[in-house]
């Protein structure tokens, strides 16, 4: 259900086409609740039938470029959603149960793989940093979005985590 919120958010960030909205998706939004494109312009179409967004501009016929507004009732929509209690989901990482199955097993070889998740890891923390490098500077930290800086540190440490934990991993292997 939150992918609609997703782009709900954004669009009351800032009106887009889907195009737009895709590349969003892409540099910021993706990183922690990814789509594909044919998502993304599908749920588009049910929020815009749904009366919660409205295509605008001079391009909003058939096969033109639409840009998406989002409507009273889709910010009254995403407000309701925000609202409400959700509890935390269970991790579900599949290399973690390659790990117990090798612990069972006693597979060899699984070093590589966790140093190829600890790369991996590695370079999507240089990246998250690099964001809040340039996002966020620390001269204009109390004039910008600090809830969206605090949803970029929390992918910062859970990167870090990751890393720290492969660390120790590849140290049992």
């Amino acid at each position: 259900m939150s992918l609609p919120h997703a782009i709900l958010t954004a669009l009351l960030e800032k009106p887009s086409s889907g195009l737009e909205l895709t590349r969003r998706f892409d540099r910021s939004i993706g990183f922690f609740w990814s789509a594909t494109h044919q998502q993304i312009y599908r749920e588009l179409g049910r929020l815009e039938g749904e009366g919660l967004v409205r295509a605008s501009g001079p391009g909003a016929g058939r096969g033109q470029r639409k840009e998406y507004e989002v409507l009273p009732a889709g910010r009254e929509r995403l407000r309701e959603w925000v609202g409400q209690a959700q509890d935390p989901k269970p991790i579900r990482d599949p290399l973690l149960l390659r790990l117990r199955a090798a612990a069972v097993l006693g597979v060899d070889g699984l070093g590589e793989e966790l140093a190829r998740h600890r790369e991996l890891h590695r370079a999507q923390l240089a990246e998250y940093l690099e964001i809040e490098r340039r996002d966020f500077p620390p001269e204009r930290a109390e004039t910008e979005n600090r809830l969206q800086h605090m949803v970029l540190q929390a992918g910062i440490q859970l990167e870090s985590f990751w890393l720290a934990w492969l660390d120790q991993a590849l140290e049992q292997d």
